[in-house]
């Protein structure tokens, strides 16, 4: 077994040890859970380590590393051709960062699950076979098996938010359902016609391979998606545009884009905050790094085309995220709408195609990744204390619970984007490569720079004055000295899992070159792919 295949298939073996031990083990089931993921962030950093990032890129021109390719399933289908599915991974400079962050992510969610005592059995199974589904997405070069691992995940979260969740729990986990499963659906067409469009060259045969299908040479000719006599169009769309519109839908309801944005404040309020947390740090990732490496790798064309649209999108998502984290009242769904308003600007950077713009889009997806994990965890803390979310009805905690303040307070100046930390060279990158498209012929006017940078300064404020609010003046709590009591200031578990995350906020912040040393070239390889097309 390779290392990819036991990075991805160690959290199953813990799943499947979890569900054979008898009830009176229960109390272990969270230690298998730690000891896998420690195990896994471990091999991920490991891998990291050992990736050479002179040889890494994104196209069929440049070779992923650490690759295991096996036949999976072979059929002849008569005149259609023959079937070719195959067991196939691979990362590179964008897939690898991601797999160290969701173990990362994991690791947290675990380490906010220690008090779980309903059904705890069921629950660190599940969470362990969304850890399997996560690390498969992000390791998968083969289409098919991708799509596997992308629905895979749907599964475990559903039930996670169903049975686990809030008074509205069922409403939450049906409506996530839904919108997820609507557009991988779709995406299920896509992936047929793209099979049925390419060929291997080496066997003949049609294929689900997503680094052929990166490649214009291995289309066949006439074919619905095929890059040359494209003679397909629906409705007066080019099939490939269409192809690339479907697919982007798919992912951008993950990342959440607006207008495919609502189901994600009612799912982060209704989940339980070990589940908020891999919803923010990790699933969010998955649309992003979607977009990048099927929607802007295998329609190329189509993105250049439609680069204007979706850095548009970008910017809604990036003002209306803020303005409505600006409005929220509960303290869970303003930073609910502040990972709309973030994640906006990785669409943003990816649309700018520069290369700082998708450097700065990368970045991003990693620091909103751990710090929004953070935050969602400090609010469970509270949360956990006594059942209340409400802004208004805090005020004063600075004095009562002064290392939780600490906490708050530098978790809310990372995430603003305060120079020394990780969400600046994510923002200020994203806003660079914006300001410079113009510049390079990309097409992306420079007022959608501006307004990006409108949207930095709408998240200092959303965060700045709930830190007012809640922190700071005369302590008063609407439970009373009940409350005065059950508000405890953070335990050393508590402290355990935040002082990581936050040190990895400033220690990025501080030599981004961790992060984009690795992930260079295969950024410059995708400018040069998308940017022949312009």
């Amino acid at each position: 077994m390779g290392l990819l295949s036991l990075l991805i298939f160690l959290p199953l073996v813990a799943s499947a040890l979890i569900l054979v031990l008898p009830s009176i083990w229960r109390q272990s089931y969270k230690f298998i859970a730690l000891a896998f993921t420690v195990i896994q962030l471990f091999l991920s950093a490991w891998l990291y380590g050992q990736f050479d990032s002179s040889l890494n890129g994104i196209n069929h021109l440049q070779g992923f590393q650490f690759i295991e390719q096996l036949p999976w399933i072979r059929l002849d289908l008569g005149s259609l051709g023959k079937l070719e599915i195959d067991y196939f991974l691979g990362v590179d400079g964008i897939s690898l960062p991601l797999l160290i962050l969701s173990a990362f992510v994991m690791l947290m969610a675990i380490g906010a699950s220690w008090n779980i005592t309903k059904n705890a059995k069921g629950y660190f199974a599940l969470l362990m076979l969304l850890n399997t589904a996560v690390m498969g997405i992000f390791c998968a070069l083969d289409f098919f098996l991708f799509y596997i691992f992308y629905e895979v995940m749907l599964l475990p979260l559903y039930f996670l938010i169903g049975i686990w969740g809030g008074a509205n729990r069922e409403y939450a986990a049906i409506k996530f359902f839904i919108y997820t499963l609507f557009g991988s659906v779709f995406m299920l067409l896509v992936i047929v016609g793209l099979y049925f469009s390419v060929t291997n060259p080496a066997t003949g045969a049609h294929t689900f391979n997503m680094l052929h299908m990166m490649n214009p040479e291995n289309y066949v000719d006439g074919s619905f998606f095929a890059y040359l006599n494209n003679y397909y169009e629906v409705q007066g769309i080019p099939a490939r545009m269409l192809g690339f519109i479907v697919l982007f839908v798919a992912f951008a309801i993950k990342v959440p884009v607006v207008p495919f944005h609502t189901w994600l404040p009612d799912t982060h309020v209704e989940a339980p905050t070990p589940v908020s947390i891999i919803l923010a740090g990790v699933l969010l990732k998955v649309g992003g790094y979607g977009i990048i490496r099927v929607c802007y790798s295998i329609f190329p064309d189509a993105a250049a085309q439609a680069n204007w649209w979706l850095a548009l999108l970008g910017i809604i998502s990036i003002l209306y995220g803020a303005l409505n984290a600006l409005a929220q009242k509960d303290l869970k769904r303003m930073i609910a709408y502040s990972s709309v308003s973030h994640m906006g600007f990785v669409l943003l950077g990816v649309a700018a195609l520069t290369a700082e713009g998708i450097s700065g889009a990368m970045f991003q997806m990693l620091s909103h990744g751990f710090l929004s994990a953070a935050l969602f965890f400090l609010v469970g803390v509270i949360y956990d204390r006594v059942h209340d979310r409400y802004i208004y009805n805090f005020r004063g905690l600075a004095t009562h619970m002064p290392a939780y303040t600490g906490f708050v307070a530098v978790a809310f100046f990372a995430s603003l984007g305060l120079p020394g930390f990780s969400a600046f060279i994510g923002e200020a990158f994203v806003i660079i490569g914006t300001f410079n498209a113009e510049s390079v012929g990309t097409g992306i006017p420079r007022w959608m720079a501006i307004a990006g940078s409108v949207g930095i300064l709408l998240s200092a404020s959303y965060f700045l004055w709930t830190l007012q609010r809640m922190f700071f003046g005369q302590t008063r709590f609407k439970g009373g000295e009940a409350w005065a009591i059950a508000l405890t200031d953070v335990t050393l578990r508590e402290r355990i899992i935040l002082f990581p995350t936050l040190a990895l906020a400033l220690v990025l912040g501080i030599m981004p070159s961790l992060v984009f040393d690795k992930m260079n070239a295969t950024v410059l390889n995708l400018v040069t792919l998308v940017s022949q097309y312009l």
